[in-house]
Formats: structure tokens, sequence, C-alpha cells
């Protein structure tokens, strides 16, 4: 039995068929000076082919997954269209080298430079640019691209790594699972595969190597398992098991939506957290009511020069007139810490999730949160928009904000661009000293949002991400549960609301307290919609009894 970091699931049985993921092998780097506008030229055509693939790729995905599944492959539509990406290539062909030995040199200082971000979420867009890589050197040397639509038998499939394009061709009938050597929780594979419903599992070591053509395989990407050859005892088993989790996750589906009341007719606000655009279908289709945390940081950590005022306009006037009356509370820019980018030039530091990060980096980067701000607003006339702040801990940084947020009022007066006047804005409680004076805080804002992984963190100062202390880490320590009780105390003495956005929410150990103290909106990750919906139904509401 081996195991890996399981993505989408399920269980699946059946025999293996190994995929050959080898690289192709380019026969010549230099090429002589005259040879240079030809390489150019088969170059640029490569490029045309492969623009022209991943738009068919993109149309059928459409078809199969939806619209937002098929915008992943917009980013690869980009990329190929980028006139800054090919004038590097073409500049290195220049140089006397092989078309196919300037988009493996370009693309792999582009991999380099994400592999020094510490973010697994931007860390795994790189098998995107993979996946980018393959498709130009398969067109350069006129290799055919795999196609999982030719396999006519049933099999679990068995590779180093699969591409977004890849994933979206699995057709289901006849793949039963996946399991992969590399790959991560985030990745766009990762995405894909949970829309197709069909398990699977990532990150296996050695898994070509250990697992042979026509083993009889066991996916278990509930308990992440994976079985090669097994007795027939444990086929049994897990044949029971598949049948049990295939017979609660139909039963969840009634739960979808269906509204989140308790008992006793008390009805709590279930959202979504998403970080991308791409994710609202999923959210939509899972029963949520809102978008109770849109991370907006992703916009910039995929990119390496800002984003401008426009681009982000269309992001959030996608997203409201998406979610229509529904709301979406778009957090500001919450950069530092763990999630840096290569757009902001941030110092480097010895502790950084003390230092400077999120709201404090506005003041020295003005510019930065106005086009933000001034994006938000101009889409706020397209649906239900709020604004949301990260990192408060004083009224001070309350007052800044909103004086900047008045400033881009006018402005847009003056330019005759229609916004929503009275847009809300709220903040997030994530430290110890805004959950402290709550009473205070909540006075100038309409809204509080608990972080309750950085409330933890910071409370019991134990590193999240730290191995060592993890034992330490402890959401449901009696500090955390009295500011918690605490900050929804003060939200609802002043006729305010108060939710909660961190892994708490979605903590089935943890939704009956979060009533009992009041809560008043659970945002969860989307996949977890109908779970917290069944147990809120069979849950009473009672304020403060603690």
């Amino acid at each position: 039995m081996i195991s890996g970091i399981p993505v989408s699931k399920g269980i699946a049985l059946g025999k293996a068929l190994l995929i050959n993921s080898e690289e192709n092998k380019i026969k010549k780097e230099k090429i002589s000076k005259t040879k240079i506008k030809l390489e150019t030229k088969r170059f640029v055509k490569a490029i045309k082919k492969s623009i022209k693939q991943i738009k068919k790729i993109k149309k059928n995905v459409k078809l199969k997954l939806g619209k937002e599944k098929s915008d992943i492959f917009e980013g690869h539509i980009m990329i190929l269209e980028d006139e800054e990406f090919s004038k590097d290539i073409k500049n290195f062909i220049k140089k006397k080298y092989s078309a196919e030995t300037s988009v493996k040199k370009i693309i792999k200082k582009q991999i380099q430079e994400m592999k020094k971000i510490k973010n697994d979420y931007l860390k795994n867009r790189i098998i995107d640019i993979k996946d980018i890589e393959k498709r130009i050197i398969n067109n350069l040397s006129n290799t055919e691209i795999k196609n999982f639509n030719k396999i006519k038998k049933k099999i679990i499939l068995i590779c180093k790594d699969l591409t977004p394009s890849e994933t979206s061709q699995i057709n289901t009938k006849n793949i039963l699972g996946f399991i992969t050597e590399l790959g991560g929780k985030t990745s766009h594979t990762s995405i894909i595969a949970k829309s197709l419903g069909i398990p699977a599992i990532v990150g296996v070591k050695n898994a070509t190597k250990n697992i042979k053509n026509e083993d009889y395989i066991i996916i278990d990407s509930i308990n992440n398992e994976i079985y090669i050859n097994p007795k027939k005892n444990i086929i049994l088993l897990k044949n029971r098991i598949q049948e049990k989790f295939l017979k609660k996750k139909e039963n969840l589906k009634i739960f979808k939506n269906l509204d989140a009341i308790t008992l006793d007719g008390k009805i709590i606000k279930i959202g979504a957290n998403i970080n991308k655009i791409d994710e609202i279908d999923i959210a939509i289709e899972n029963g949520a009511k809102s978008i109770g945390l849109y991370r907006t940081e992703f916009i910039y950590m995929e990119k390496n020069s800002l984003p401008t005022e426009e681009e982000q306009f269309k992001i959030y006037k996608k997203i409201a007139k998406k979610m229509k009356e529904k709301e979406v509370i778009i957090r500001t820019l919450d950069i530092g810490g763990d999630k840096k980018c290569k757009c902001i030039n941030l110092p480097k530091e010895e502790n950084p999730f003390l230092g400077y990060r999120a709201i404090r980096i506005y003041p020295k980067k003005i510019h930065i949160i106005r086009d933000q701000l001034k994006a938000i607003l101009r889409a706020s006339k397209f649906g239900n928009l709020k604004i949301m702040f990260p990192m408060i801990i004083s009224i001070e940084e309350i007052y800044f904000l909103k004086k900047e947020l008045e400033k881009i009022k006018t402005e847009l007066r003056k330019k005759n661009i229609n916004f929503n006047n009275n847009i809300k804005i709220g903040i997030m409680i994530e430290t110890p000293a805004a959950a402290l004076i709550s009473n205070i805080l909540i006075k100038e804002v309409d809204f509080f949002s608990i972080g309750s992984n950085d409330l933890t963190q910071y409370t019991l100062a134990v590193d999240r991400g730290n191995d060592l202390v993890s034992n330490l880490y402890d959401p449901m320590h009696p500090s955390i549960i009295k500011l918690i009780k605490m900050v929804v105390k003060e939200s609802h003495k002043n006729g305010k609301w108060t939710g909660i956005c961190g892994e708490l929410a979605s903590n089935p150990a943890a939704i009956k307290f979060l009533l009992q103290v009041g809560i008043d909106e659970l945002s969860v990750s989307s996949s977890e919609i109908p779970k917290i919906k069944k147990i809120i139904r069979n849950s009473y509401f009672k304020k403060n009894i603690f």
C-alpha cells in the first residue's frame, strides 16, 4: 500500500495503464546563423498551431464542464499570445539556438522564478507552464499529442504527471481514476479532476516504478491509500466502502439547494471561499448562497507586473454578474507572510507573519490599493459587492481606509462613473488586538469576518505551518472560543453581523459551538457546503449558552 496527496475523493478499482511522459529529447541545440530566420518561422508556426489546439480544447471543456473550467485554458492562450513571451524566445533564437532549445530555456527561467515564491498555489501553476512548453515542443517536432479519448477499455491511469489539457480529455467511462508522481492540491489538473468527479491521488513517489501495466489497482482517495494487486479481502472491503461513499455522496446532493436552517428555525448564510473566478461555478453548483471570501491576492500573484485597474474591473464585474443579487465579499490585497509575488517588491524579513503584510503595505504603495478600490467600486453597480480589509489592528487603520475610499468615490463622481455609493465595508478579525477592541471597530464598519486560521496562530503564538509545533495549534482552544464569542456579541449589540471564513467554519466539531455563540455566516470550501448544510439542519441555534 502506497499513498500521496488525495485531490479528488472517491474509490476506483481496475487495471493499471502506464503512460510514458518522457520529455522530448532535442537533437540539436545550436544552429548556424543562416538558419535563424527558418527557426523563427518554425517557432511562429508552432505557436499558431498551439493556440488553435488550445482554443479547440477550451471549447470542448466548456461543453463538458462549463465556462468557468474552460477559462483555465484562457490563461494558456494568453501566454501563447503574449508578445513579450514570443519576443524572449525569438531573441534566444537570434543567439543561434534552435527553436526547441529557446522555448525550453525561456520556460525553464520562468519556472525557476516561480519556484522562488513560497506559495503552493503559485507553484502549482508551474504545471500549466509545462503544459504549454510540451505543446509547443511537440508541434515543433510534429510529435502526436496524447489523446486519452482513444483509450477504449476501463483502466486506472498511472503517469509521472498530467497537464490540465491532458486531464480535460479524460473520458470517465473508461478512465476510472488516476495516479501521478507530481502535482498538488490546488493545481488546475486537480481542479479539473474534482469537476470530473474522478478519484485521483497526486504526488505519489515512484508510482511509475512501483506500478506495472496490467497490475490490479485500488485508488482510495478518501483514506489516501493505493493498493497494488491486493488480496481478495481488501478488494471486497474497498467495494463496500465505495458503495457507502457513493450512497453518502448521493444523499448529500439533496442538501445543496436547501437553506441552512436550524431545527429551531434560524437560517445561517453559507458562503464559499474562492481564489479564482473559475471556482464560482463549483460554488454555485454546491449551493453557495454567497461568496464569503474572494482572495484577490491571487490576481497579483500570477502576474509579472501589477494588474491594471481595468483588468481587475473586468474580473470583479464578471463575478458580480455571475452571482447576481447574491453577496460577494471581496477582500482587498492580502500579500506578505507566506504570500509573495513578483509584481510587488517586498523586503525580506526574519518574521514576515508579524511584519510588512496586508494593510500595512497600503500607505507606502497607495497606488496599488487605490486601483483595486476603483475597480471594485466600478464593478459594484453590476451586483452585490462588499469590500473587506485584512489584518486590522486599530481604529486609525479603518479611518485611513475609509478616507481613501471617499476620495476615490469623489473622483469617480467627477468622471460620471456609476457605482454603489452605499457599498458595505467590513474587516477581518484575525488578531487578538482586533478581537479585544471589536466594540470600537464595529462602529466604523458594517460587518466582521473572523479569520480563524490566523486568529488561532496569533493568539496561541503557534506558526500554523511549522510541523514541530503543529500539536499546539488548536482552533478550539478556550482563548479562541472566548475571543469569537466576544466579537459576535459586540457586532450583534451594534446591529451588525459576523461571519467566519477560516478552517473552523467547516469543522463539524466546531459548527454547533459557532451556532450557539450566534455566528451569522459560515464561508467554506465549495465542496464542504452540502455537508455543512446537513449538520446545521440537524442542529439547534441557541445563543449565549456559554
